[in-house]
């Protein structure tokens, strides 16, 4: 019941439930307490609406939204709250008194002084608003000064508001105990703090300004000019998106080159994990097609978006899809993919994949270069980790239609969960759900949801289980020592995580976010370091449910024994391990037709929606030598992910440079034949030919 209430109300967790309801009966409370009139019941029903206010802004609650939707923001409640103090002085006969008329005055000027301040706080924001925002790159040339103190600006507005508490406790006092005197002192406290907030923001609107975009710009191509990359991974997407440009973070940064990111949401920069290749995001389309790339000789994009096209106009270069993972859903097929010059797949999979498509895009432009992303994960050792296997459930999310194949959370994902918790013998559950589940179909957050409260319930039991207390007792003295471990090692990165001072803004942080391999090298220990405290910080036989960033996938996929899955990117790099998995047949295709569709499902145990066939991954997992499915996974993880050697990387690289002599071998031609044609010889096929060589010179260079 409370997790309905929950999703009805939009917010995030009991507290901000606890805190909504508070909201909703406080305000009625304070409206009685005006009319009866009773000031202690106003008084404390109007600190209870202030703090569970606050709460809710504290916690970024999506309920705030909400309510300003609804035309009930927070102006409008801080508002009402002080026409019901009116309200109350009236109904306590003090209408005609000058406390009425000074704690009128007094709102109102604070709404006077609301009306400069916020136009200060919005024109010091939007003075620091540069057109790129920039990681490792050196941008010295120009003066970005520091940001203006965080505490003026975060969250100014809602300070601003909360200036009437003064003013609000001295009346009420005032009103309750007739000592008018405490009720000017508080009014003039609230104009005065008002006053002297807005003042002490007008200095920084001319001095922390950063300079003008065309500044900005003329530095950022002068250092292309000078850094010359040859690379660039170019993505745009959603806040949620942030992983798939970050499992190409460490690849980038062994090609053969000199790589660059661009990105176009401001939103993203601050999700890219640590890295030493240089980031550009820019926001602004015409920013970006005025960019001067004429240095880079390959375009890689791990995602078909919209934006994709401000660069893949760029004849200079040649343009690569390289996707966000290797799976047999459509979307390792969109017909999008043949206006690049070139597919990269893992392996033969997806080559046989565009061929059975038919959606345009030709066997000789595709390349297979293996999943270099998959170096952190371990093969398996043939045998359970610890005395308890761990299996790892990892449904991926609903996606954007009905498609009952999509995700094995909706119809199956419960009976999962329940016949893996309730396995004989034991084994742990590792709950990792997509980051996007429950985004787009309310019906798959509820799901998981319950999937959350079971395996909580069921790790709660485990630990109050006699089968257990004797590997708690001797581990406990361990496990105190990594959840310690996990404190300072978090501590450590969040110094780590931002350069310079904190409370810098985008633009200051573009300023001193140069590469510092040291720290970068520190935040990679650190990271390692508490990837193993994590998983030592709670018994080998406890359940766990991981959400967020960390612990990774590929962690997860370490620490696991066996997997069970949907049809998504995630079932192809687990077969890096070696490991036996399941695969859920949610859309009741049958086994044999399921298999025949999806490459990826053909060496799995494949589910029905009940369930009931886990029995054989146990098995498997308990008993590898009883493992039926051992030798079909390895001719499979040939197939999808490439030979051992040359190693993925290996062949990425070269990949990258056949390409980038390529786009060479075409801009050289290009540039001949404009010579020719400006000396007065114009080739066959015109000027349109030389500015876009088509199929001949396309196959010529590759």
């Amino acid at each position: 019941m409370i997790s309905t209430a929950i999703r009805l109300v939009r917010v995030g967790s009991r507290s901000e439930l606890a805190a909504a309801a508070l909201i909703g009966l406080g305000y009625p409370c304070v409206m009685l307490a005006a009319l009866l009139p009773s000031i202690p019941l106003f008084a404390a029903a109007a600190a209870v609406t202030y703090a569970a206010d606050w709460y809710l802004h504290h916690r970024r609650s999506y309920l705030v939204n909400r309510l300003s939707k609804v035309r009930v923001g927070l102006p409008i409640r801080f508002l009402l709250r002080q026409l019901l103090l009116v309200l109350l002085l009236a109904r306590e006969a003090l209408a005609q008194t000058p406390l009425f008329y000074t704690a009128v005055a007094g709102f109102l000027l604070l709404y006077a002084l609301s009306a400069p301040h916020g136009a200060l706080a919005t024109l010091i924001r939007m003075r620091r608003i540069m057109p790129v925002i920039t990681r490792n790159v050196d941008l010295q040339k120009i003066r970005i000064p520091d940001a203006p103190p965080k505490a003026l600006l975060h969250r100014s507005g809602e300070k601003m508001l909360h200036l009437d508490i003064p003013a609000m406790a001295g009346v009420l006092t005032a009103a309750a105990s007739g000592r008018n005197a405490i009720g000017y002192t508080g009014v003039a406290v609230t104009v005065g703090l008002g006053l002297l907030y807005t003042v002490v923001l007008a200095p920084y609107l001319l001095s922390r300004r950063v300079p003008p975009a065309a500044t900005v710009l003329k530095a950022v191509s002068d250092w292309l000019l000078e850094y010359r990359p040859t690379v660039a991974l170019y993505f745009s997407g959603s806040d949620e998106s942030a992983y798939q440009v970050n499992m190409w973070l460490e690849t980038l940064e062994q090609i053969d080159g000199r790589p660059l990111i661009i990105m176009r949401e401001r939103e993203l920069v601050p999700r890219l994990n640590p890295t030493a290749v240089p980031v550009l995001c820019v926001p602004g389309g015409m920013h970006m097609m005025n960019l001067s790339l004429s240095t880079v000789r390959v375009a890689l994009y791990p995602a078909n978006v919209g934006k994709n096209i401000h660069i893949l106009r760029a004849p200079t270069m040649k343009h690569v899809f390289i996707g966000h993972g290797d799976s047999d859903k459509l979307a390792s097929v969109n017909p999008f993919s043949k206006v690049y010059d070139e597919v990269w797949t893992a392996g033969r999979a997806g080559r046989d994949r565009y061929a059975l498509a038919d959606v345009g895009v030709r066997d000789e432009d595709i390349v297979e270069v293996g999943r270099p992303q998959l170096a952190p994960i371990r093969a398996g050792a043939g045998s359970p980790k610890h005395p308890v296997p761990t299996i790892l459930y990892a449904p991926t999310w609903e996606g954007w239609d009905d498609n009952p194949g999509n995700t094995s959370l909706l119809l199956a994902g419960e009976n999962i969960v329940r016949r893996l918790l309730a396995a004989d013998p034991p084994v742990r559950l590792v709950y990792k759900p997509h980051p996007f589940t429950g985004i787009r179909n309310k019906k798959a957050k509820a799901v998981h949801e319950r999937i959350t409260a079971m395996v909580k319930a069921a790790a709660a039991e485990r630990r109050a289980d006699a089968r257990w207390s004797s590997e708690a007792a001797e581990a406990k003295a361990d496990q105190d020592r990594a959840r310690a471990e996990l404190v300072a090692i978090k501590a450590e990165l969040a110094d780590l995580a931002t350069p310079g001072r904190s409370g810098g803004d985008e633009a200051e942080e573009s300023r001193v976010s140069l590469s510092d391999p040291v720290r970068l090298a520190r935040i990679k220990q650190l990271r390692a370091d508490w990837n193993d405290a994590y998983w030592r910080s709670t018994g080998w036989w406890e359940h766990r449910i991981v959400t967020g960033d960390e612990p990774k996938l590929y962690d997860c996929f370490n620490e696991a024994d066996a997997m069970v899955s949907d049809i998504s990117s995630v079932v192809s790099d687990f077969m890096a391990s070696g490991k036996p998995y399941a695969v859920t047949d949610s859309a009741g295709l049958g086994v044999e037709e399921f298999q025949r569709q999806n490459t990826a499902a053909r060496a799995a145990v494949v589910l029905s929606n009940g369930a009931a066939e886990l029995d054989a991954l146990l098995t498997a997992v308990a008993a590898p030598e009883r493992d039926p499915l051992a030798d079909a996974r390895r001719e499979l993880r040939d197939y999808l992910l490439g030979p051992d050697r040359p190693t993925s990387l290996e062949r990425f690289n070269s990949a990258v440079r056949t390409l980038q002599a390529a786009a060479e071998a075409r801009n050289r031609a290009v540039e001949q034949r404009a010579d020719e044609q400006s000396r007065g010889r114009p080739q066959p096929g015109g000027a349109y030919r030389a500015a876009e060589p088509s199929g001949a010179g396309a196959q010529l260079a590759r």
